[in-house]
């Protein structure tokens, strides 16, 4: 198997695009990440629905977790106005590395190694020719395993 054949269409968002959006968006269609791309649509970062998560946790809170316990419900449910006027680049943690980008043609193999090295949830694949970078689509760990096991299971 190669990474064009794994590809398929993910949802990507702009370094610029509404954070509150964003959350929408992964809650919407259950995704453990977000693809951040630039204006020419090549992968820039890789947005977890755990650093979305943690942009909602005052970081008094996640300095000492035992605080979470003082703040009562009403406010805990509404951890999500934090994300209100706020861009994807602002929920970028600053160790954020560069998105994993796979080409066209690289093997199940190597796109397992790459995730496993830098534990990421999904990989880009992009072509690259003479108009520029063009994203194929996104390969995610559990669409990788489901293939990997499809041909297990076949044996």
């Amino acid at each position: 198997m190669r990474a064009r054949d794994l590809a398929v269409e993910y949802e990507t968002v702009g370094l610029d695009s509404d954070a509150l959006d964003a959350a929408r968006l992964m809650v919407e269609h259950r995704l453990p990440a977000l693809l951040v791309v630039d204006g020419d649509g090549e992968p820039k970062a890789i947005l977890p629905a755990s650093q979305m998560v943690k942009v909602l946790v005052p970081e008094y809170v996640i300095d000492d977790p035992t605080l979470a316990a003082v703040v009562d419900e009403r406010h805990a449910d509404r951890l999500c106005e934090a994300l209100a006027g706020r861009k994807v680049r602002d929920c970028l943690s600053k160790k954020t590395p560069a998105p994993v980008v796979a080409a066209p043609d690289d093997t199940a193999l190597e796109i397992a190694a790459q995730m496993a090295q830098v534990r990421s949830p999904l990989v880009a694949v992009v072509d690259h020719d003479k108009a520029g970078p063009r994203l194929l689509g996104v390969i995610t760990a559990s669409h990788l395993l489901e293939r990997l096991l499809a041909v297990t299971t076949a044996d």
